[in-house]
């Protein structure tokens, strides 16, 4: 086997403090979104305006960290400027790349700033090598985000019929519909998350506390309920609870995280260029652990990847910060393809 390309580590940042603690923890990229709906994270209390990015910018620069924009919703008729001025503001303040989904803003970002690199966004949901050459030939995409759907198998295959980069989730929530595709939020709350911003929208979210129970409603809708001592998550209709045939059990997908530690030789020896770690809505602190092992366990698997295996204290780590106190490999270990 050929000494495959290190991996390298792409980490979220929702404000300032975690951009910080990803930069100084080993994160080869940052990723962070403005405070507005151009971004798939748009949540009160999250995201940069102009001056912080501005500052997460040079700190990451600084250290030899590149910066990457997500401006990875769809924009609406009528208001196209709002993410075309995104752009304008990415290229403005100096980031090393931006995450698209749409090809129109593609388009402007490719004619108007050509030296900008563009990512193709999970959110664009390109699940095959023929729809990453399109926007490569068409737009100049130098690499894209695969969604979480593709088994090993098939993540492999892309990579043999395509020279764009590939970057894979590694770490953190999972969503069960191929990313841009899904409408279960916008059917509950008439916001879809590939417009607003944000899957479940705090406006439309009720904790109701009932006796020796919470209830939790999406816009109306039980989507769960806890008793006082369990730990509750935030609430997504493909999280939650539900009575099918009598029998009350997460009907759509249950809250665990994905944790690829595992599979880091076979990334890297397929090509893969890139891992991200889910998580612009977490705090600082998960930032910071998660982007320090998984930086140790990339650090490992590249000088000793026939010998690599995942240590105990990595996994325990990992483990207190995965939703549900458990994790899965998703998709990439479906052996059927």
């Amino acid at each position: 086997m050929t000494d495959p390309r290190k991996l390298e580590l792409v980490c979220p940042s929702g404000a300032l403090p975690a951009l910080k603690a990803a930069v100084d923890n080993g994160a080869d990229w940052v990723y962070f979104g403005l405070r507005d709906d151009t971004n798939a994270r748009n949540f009160a209390g999250l995201n940069f305006d102009a001056k912080s990015a501005r500052e997460g910018i040079r700190y990451a620069h600084d250290r030899d960290v590149k910066t990457v924009l997500a401006i990875n919703t769809y924009p609406q008729a009528g208001a196209c400027e709002r993410w075309q001025r995104a752009i304008d503001s990415a290229a403005d303040i100096g980031v090393d790349a931006v995450i698209l989904a749409d090809p129109g803003l593609m388009r402007y970002a490719a004619g108007k700033y050509p030296t900008l690199a563009l990512h193709l966004s999970v959110q664009g949901s390109a699940t095959n090598h023929e729809a990453i050459n399109l926007y490569r030939d068409q737009f100049g995409v130098r690499r894209a985000v695969l969604p979480r759907v593709l088994s090993l198998k098939q993540v492999e295959q892309v990579l043999r019929n395509t020279n764009v980069e590939i970057e894979v989730f590694g770490f953190g929530s999972l969503c069960v519909m191929v990313e841009g595709r899904c409408a279960l939020s916008s059917y509950a709350t008439g916001q879809s998350p590939n417009t607003f911003g944000a899957c479940s929208p705090a406006s439309a979210v009720r904790w109701e506390p009932t006796g020796d129970r919470m209830d939790v409603r999406l816009n109306g809708i039980l989507i769960d309920r806890y008793a006082n001592n369990e730990n509750a998550g935030y609430p997504t209709l493909c999280k939650g609870r539900f009575d099918v045939g009598g029998e009350t059990y997460y009907a759509i997908e249950e809250p665990s995280s994905l944790n690829a530690l595992e599979l880091l030789p076979q990334l890297a020896s397929i090509g893969v260029a890139a891992v991200k770690i889910e998580g612009r809505q977490r705090s600082p602190a998960y930032v910071a652990e998660v982007t320090r092992i998984w930086r140790a366990a990339i650090d490992d698997c590249h000088v000793n990847a026939p010998r690599f295996s995942v240590r105990p204290q990595w996994r325990a780590g990992l483990t207190r910060l995965t939703e549900g106190q458990q994790y899965t490999l998703g998709a990439y270990n479906r052996n059927w393809k």
